[in-house]
């Protein structure tokens, strides 16, 4: 059938509408799947990689004298004369001072006079004791040959010469026995004087002040003619010769927190790092009190730090750093791309395989300044997003972009 003109035309524009609707929709589909795909912003990404983990405690901490004394005086007296000065390194038993004590050094020669007259006198009394048992021993024999004579033929020795013999005997053993006991008081006096002599002698040993250890003389209290009271009492008044410092090695003093204490041992090396001379030095922990401190949850803690050049002084700052746990070959991410929600707990963003974020909730092990070790939650490989997680939402289409675990290509 023909179709008037009119009609025709009105067909064959419908047609030719329909055709432009079709190539302008097809056209914008297009675009906006290209749009979506340019719109997709650039995110950094770490790969989960697998490495060896050491967790470390640092803490700040300054440097204390092994031990450290002020030097007293045993004895009062005035200073004759001054070995020592600021700053004078010493060996144990060396001389600091001599002290004068006249009187104390009468005491000891009058101690020796005693000594020396009770030694006389035990001298006297042993002879004297010696011509007493000589005596007594011609008694006793004269006494015992007139006993047998009587014995073996009565009447021939008169009774009376017998009494005589034998009061002579009896005598002669008294005799001796007072001289024992003579002499017996002579040595207990001999003994007393002699107590008596050394223990003056020892008192007067302490005009001599000597150094009980290695040290270093950090200041000096009395110098020559200076009267030294005897520093026997608790008066904290009491004038010291000087301050003693064992410096050639030296104490820091750590407040241990209460998680660390299971992974701390007694001989583990430590490092300090000494800020004032920008080197790091090895010590070496040796004590701690084995008791947790209720108030502030700390165990006392001490590091030895060898000091033989004297080149570290007590008082400089120091920044401890203490090895806890160590792991091999586990999961690991940079600390940065883990939200905490607990001590052991968090949440990170990675990157699947369509290109979309997706949030992962992960078990966390050790961790340091910038890493943590994933014990859950995660595989290798995965691509974990660096930064802020808020400004990304789940299932956002992203480009991502690897980079180093520090952040860098």
């Amino acid at each position: 059938m023909i179709l008037p003109i009119d009609r025709c035309r009105s067909a064959m524009k419908s047609v030719f509408i329909a055709s432009l609707f079709a190539v302008a929709f097809g056209f914008t589909g297009c675009g906006s799947a290209k749009n979506e795909s340019a719109a997709a912003p650039t995110v950094a990404v770490v790969k989960v990689a697998r490495e060896n983990i050491s967790d470390t405690l640092e803490i700040a901490s300054e440097f204390q004298p092994f031990q450290e004394i002020d030097v007293f005086a045993k004895v009062s007296g005035y200073v004759r004369k001054l070995y020592v000065d600021f700053g004078t390194h010493v060996k144990q038993g060396q001389l600091l001072a001599d002290l004068e004590v006249p009187e104390l050094e009468q005491q000891v020669q009058q101690d020796e006079a005693m000594a020396q007259r009770s030694q006389q006198d035990l001298e006297r009394y042993r002879q004297e004791l010696n011509s007493a048992e000589s005596s007594y021993t011609v008694a006793h024999l004269s006494y015992t040959r007139i006993a047998d004579v009587q014995k073996s033929q009565p009447g021939l020795v008169a009774q009376q010469e017998v009494d005589d013999a034998l009061g002579k005997d009896q005598e002669a053993a008294a005799a001796v026995s007072g001289a024992k006991d003579a002499v017996s008081g002579a040595e207990q006096a001999l003994l007393s004087a002699k107590a008596a002599l050394d223990k003056d002698k020892d008192i007067f040993a302490y005009t001599h002040i000597t150094a009980p250890f290695d040290g270093v003389v950090t200041s000096i209290n009395a110098y020559t003619g200076a009267l030294l009271p005897a520093g026997t009492s608790s008066s904290k008044g009491d004038l010291a010769l000087c301050h003693l410092s064992q410096n050639s090695l030296l104490r820091l003093v750590i407040p241990l927190p209460e998680r660390a204490v299971p992974d701390v041992q007694i001989g583990e090396t430590v490092s300090v790092n000494v800020t004032t001379l920008s080197k790091t030095l090895q010590g070496k922990i040796v004590r701690f009190s084995d008791q947790i401190d209720p108030q502030t949850r700390t165990m006392y803690t001490e590091v030895d730090v060898p000091n033989s050049d004297y080149t570290l002084v007590p008082g400089m700052y120091v920044s401890v750093v203490i090895p806890l746990r160590t792991q091999q070959n586990v999961l690991m991410v940079p600390l940065q791309a883990v939200h905490l929600s607990g001590e052991s707990k968090g949440s990170v963003l990675i990157v699947n395989d369509s290109g979309r974020i997706e949030r992962r909730d992960v078990t966390l092990g050790i961790q340091t300044a910038d890493k943590a070790e994933i014990v859950d939650g995660l595989t290798e490989g995965d691509e974990v997003v660096l930064g802020e997680q808020d400004q990304y939402k789940p299932d956002e289409l992203v480009s991502p972009k690897l980079v180093s675990a520090g952040g860098t290509d």
